[in-house]
């Protein structure tokens, strides 16, 4: 790094010294003004991460509670379905990466044409993986077919609108901008997935059913625990809270269909014409280019363990409030007030990372959430506890939805100073980077459900095994705050701090006003003659 950082600072001292006529000074205003997006245009690339956010807040706070209570599956077969489903989903990130690279430009662009035509079929998929088939030997399959399929569609769309960042402007201030626009949108789009899935499904929510140890308790306390269960909910039954579950994925699917219309008439892909792309190169050539890059690998190694430890809470949240806590009727309000908290500290966390850094800014964000993991599984089952610890929680867990996606442009800007011949690999280093996140998903949610399945889970149960609870607490607690403090120890390594992001931002600049003087001088050569 030692070359490339002295090299930064002569040019940096170049930009400075560099007399500037008062022609260059307006052709720079002209040209900053041309890549100025407005407000609707920001407005309409941020309601394109929407479907992303709603789909996968749905899928991640109810499927393996969907699964294991309302499909009725085993334990082990849910975490299969959970862990393939999204270790699939997560091959197919650098393999669409690699194909969107490739793809040649169409008058709609080259990233939007993947995102329209693949939401039709993702729908479709995502509305059947909410569907019980009427008959038992191939559930299975049917949910891990369908899973599958919706991640590789879903794939096929967000890959190429988080890389559409690189394409909506050329300036960096406009870029982040927008990205804080789409980091809004997407945590109010968690708060619309949680609203939605878990307020219809809560309206519908079966009761529980008693086990052999309830009618123990029942008899030796004369309590009546098992009968008032059964007669202060006569109506609902499992075929009610299974058309709740199909209801909220219809009311989803219209959403992300809605969504994806906005993105395409609201947003204009630019061309990059001032820069040639690079010969296409082979998958396997992709990932030794991404991962060769420094700053890249130790950014996806951070995020990775963090996202981790965020997929776990995720993932076991539900079922630790409803099992662990009891809170069996109020558990989706304990999720959707996290993810409101959430949303209103998005503002926040921009603020504070333009002001502190963004490298501070993930130290401080995410380590602000460990007391409340830790003081969540440490106080008694209270309500009202678990309604304050979750609202303190969510302004955490804003900054792990903002900081990633704010930091890729950092580290994209970085790889093209330091290889300038380099270019048009926006796509793999984004989908790469949304590889390591969905493994770390699957991986989470496999391991959770099988360690739920060894710890003696029972489907419906209004009380689980000792031995059930403890698994949960490690879940929602122990791991996460292990994960999130190796993610940190790595971040302490991250080269590229706010010194070095300026001086990127201003080499860019000044490569992409000599480009563009230079065809402006050639068009002009070329009238002449």
């Amino acid at each position: 790094m030692a070359k490339g950082e002295g090299g930064e600072q002569y040019s940096n001292a170049s930009l400075l010294n560099k007399p500037v006529s008062s022609d260059g000074i307006t052709l720079a205003k002209k040209r900053e003004h041309r890549n100025r997006l407005s407000i609707c245009n920001k407005l309409c690339y941020a309601i394109g991460g929407a479907p992303y956010q709603i789909t996968g807040c749905a899928l991640g706070f109810f499927l393996q509670i969907y699964l294991l209570d309302v499909a009725q599956l085993d334990p082990f077969y849910a975490s299969i379905i959970l862990f393939v489903g999204r270790a699939w989903d997560a091959v197919t990130d650098p393999t669409v990466g690699f194909l969107v690279s490739r793809s040649p430009w169409t008058r709609f662009g080259r990233m939007l044409p993947w995102i329209v035509l693949s939401t039709p079929l993702a729908v479709l998929s995502y509305f059947l993986i909410w569907y019980v088939p009427p008959f038992e030997d191939g559930k299975v399959i049917w949910y891990l077919f369908f899973y599958c399929i919706f991640q590789t569609l879903q794939t096929c769309f967000h890959v190429p609108y988080s890389a559409l960042t690189m394409f909506i402007s050329s300036e960096q201030k406009e870029r982040d901008s927008a990205t804080a626009y789409r980091m809004t949108v997407e945590v109010l789009g968690t708060v619309v997935g949680t609203a939605i899935q878990g307020q219809i499904v809560g309206m519908a929510n079966a009761p529980c059913l008693p086990g052999p140890g309830d009618i123990v308790a029942d008899l030796n306390t004369t309590s009546m625990f098992v009968h008032p269960v059964n007669e202060s909910e006569p109506v609902i039954s499992l075929e009610h809270t299974r058309t709740a579950y199909m209801i909220a994925s219809g009311v989803i699917c219209l959403i992300y269909i809605l969504c994806a219309i906005v993105l395409f008439f609201g947003v204009r892909e630019k061309k990059d014409s001032c820069r040639p792309r690079s010969e296409p190169m082979s998958f396997f050539e992709g990932i030794k280019l991404v991962m060769g890059h420094g700053p890249y690998a130790k950014l996806v190694m951070v995020f990775l363990f963090t996202s981790l430890a965020f997929m776990l809470l995720e993932g076991n949240f539900a079922l630790f409030c409803s099992s662990t806590l009891g809170f069996r009727n109020d558990f989706q309000n304990i999720l959707l007030l996290i993810m409101l908290s959430a949303t209103l500290a998005i503002p926040f966390w921009q603020w504070f990372l333009t002001r502190f850094g963004k490298k501070t800014a993930v130290y401080t964000g995410t380590l602000s959430v460990v007391p409340f993991m830790i003081l969540v599984v440490c106080v008694k089952s209270n309500l009202i506890v678990t309604y304050i610890v979750s609202f303190a929680a969510g302004v955490g867990v804003a900054a792990a939805f903002l900081l990633p996606w704010s930091m890729l442009p950092d580290v994209v800007d970085d790889f093209q100073v330091q290889n300038p011949d380099s270019t048009g690999h926006e796509a793999l280093f984004y989908s790469f980077y949304v590889f390591f996140t969905k493994f770390a998903s699957g991986v989470s949610l496999g391991i959770s459900t099988l360690s739920l399945d060894f710890a003696g889970y029972i489907s419906r149960g209004c009380t689980q095994p000792q031995a059930v609870d403890v698994t949960l607490k490690l879940l929602v607690s122990a791991a996460p705050v292990a994960l999130i403090i190796i993610g940190l120890s790595i971040l302490y390594f991250y080269p590229i701090d706010e010194e070095r992001r300026q001086g990127n931002r201003k080499l860019l600049q000044e490569q992409r006003e000599n480009e563009a003087d230079s065809e402006t001088d050639s068009t002009e050569l070329a009238n002449m003659v």
